[in-house]
């Protein structure tokens, strides 16, 4: 798990220096990834749908539940290496 962690800490690092700012829903899978990697299932209530933002981040969490961390990692890795 240490290499993948290493490579997922390294993807997030290169995350903020894309040459070119992602799609909504990319950085959307991008967020949903990244959480589900590092917290695992979303947990709470849904955001009222006033706070757009925050419900599609809520939403696009949520469509992972139940996916593994090391998965999870692997995934968010390979999205940031193909936006590269």
């Amino acid at each position: 798990m240490a290499p993948l962690k290493a490579a997922f800490d390294k993807a997030v690092a290169e995350s903020k220096q894309l040459p070119e700012k992602p799609d909504n829903m990319t950085l959307l899978k991008i967020y949903a990834l990244y959480k589900q990697a590092t917290e695992g299932d979303v947990d709470g209530k849904r955001p009222g749908f006033t706070d757009m933002v925050a419900r599609a981040k809520f939403d696009a969490w949520a469509t992972l539940e139940g996916k593994d961390g090391g998965e999870a990692m692997q995934e968010y890795i390979d999205l940031i290496e193909s936006l590269k």
